[in-house]
């Protein structure tokens, strides 16, 4: 496995490591009614994160699941914030 390959695969684990801090942070936010924050973690999670999951998937040329539920989840809390992007 080439190098490359294996930094792709270990940043998406860390990544999607990543995304799972934030997540519970945004409902938590949203459970303490800190809507500004809240906010904020979903504009990490929406522009950041996960765009750059998405990257490091289609570089090993791979599907994730994982990714699709991410994106629905992200969907149904955007609800409850009121966001409308």
């Amino acid at each position: 496995m080439a190098k490359r390959t294996k930094r792709a695969k270990k940043g998406a684990i860390s990544i999607k490591e990543e995304i799972e801090k934030h997540f519970k942070k945004l409902e938590n936010d949203i459970s303490e009614n800190n809507l500004e924050r809240g906010r904020y973690h979903f504009k990490e999670l929406n522009f950041d994160f996960l765009p750059a999951l998405e990257k490091r998937l289609k570089i090993l040329g791979e599907s994730d699941d994982e990714l699709i539920s991410f994106k629905k989840r992200l969907d149904d809390l955007k609800e409850k914030l009121g966001i409308g992007y």
